[in-house]
């Protein structure tokens, strides 16, 4: 889905077109955003904002989008974009913009803040799914490759059987944000045929060939995706035990 299998997770109100740029000699993908695109979620990152956090807050989200992935022509990596919104409607939208630029549509299933929860998104969709799934249907129908960033140890949650749900509506990829649970990668990947990207905590040689025996297709640098030092420690233990260097190793046994 994309080479070299580490991707730069989205950070709000930081990743943008130009943090993309900057870490594109390490990774494959870059995941902007989130961005909220409808009214509620808006009001959201607004609150967000008034707590001191950071959020983008363009006058016009989807042309936001569209500017950002627009200035990231000339880059070689691939570009996706997190999306969080209260409603179904913008998702199409959304959908359009990215697959103009070839990018990946990444609906925002993960944010736990109470300010997003409260108007229906992020985490709250995890314990939606048939909303979840009309996210996923309808972005996918637009043509456009979609997914979902997701978070593990959400009571009452399956993240085995919620990804299920996503393949059938049409998801590519689903994004997981392991936390404390990294082995919850092996479950979502025994459950389906989604490309799988492993998240939390991948810092060094450990965390990512612990992520690529449990089967992660690629693993995603969040926090310190702005951090060089860290990017080519991680780059260099993606290309053994995720990219050609264990594909070569594995051909030799």
């Amino acid at each position: 889905m994309f080479a070299p299998p580490l991707a730069l997770a989205s950070l709000s109100g930081e990743a943008d077109a130009q943090w993309a740029r900057a870490g594109a000699d390490y990774a494959g993908a870059a995941f902007l955003g989130g961005i909220a695109l409808d009214d509620d979620s808006r009001a959201a990152a607004r609150d967000l904002v008034a707590r001191d956090r950071n959020e983008f807050l363009p006058e016009d989200p989807l042309a936001f989008v569209d500017e950002q992935l627009a200035a990231l022509e000339d880059v070689p990596i691939q570009p996706a974009f997190n999306v969080r919104s209260a409603t179904p409607g913008p998702i199409p939208d959304a959908a359009r913009i990215c697959r103009r630029h070839d990018a990946f549509l990444e609906i925002n299933a993960h944010c736990r803040q109470d300010e997003l929860c409260a108007v229906g998104c992020g985490e709250t969709l995890l314990r939606d799914r048939e909303r979840l799934r009309t996210y996923v249907e309808r972005a996918a129908e637009t043509g456009a490759i979609v997914g979902a960033k997701v978070r593990a140890e959400v009571p009452g949650v399956d993240l085995p059987a919620l990804s299920r749900v996503l393949e059938t509506a049409g998801a590519s990829f689903v994004h997981v944000d392991a936390m404390d649970t990294e082995s919850v990668v092996r479950e979502v990947v025994e459950a389906t045929d989604l490309f799988v990207i492993a998240n939390n905590g991948v810092r060094d040689e450990a965390t990512v060939r612990e992520y690529a025996d449990y089967g992660a297709d690629a693993v995603s640098v969040g926090r310190s995706s702005d951090n060089p030092v860290v990017l080519e420690r991680v780059r260099g233990a993606v290309d053994r035990h995720l990219g050609v260097e264990s594909e070569v190793s594995a051909s030799s046994q």
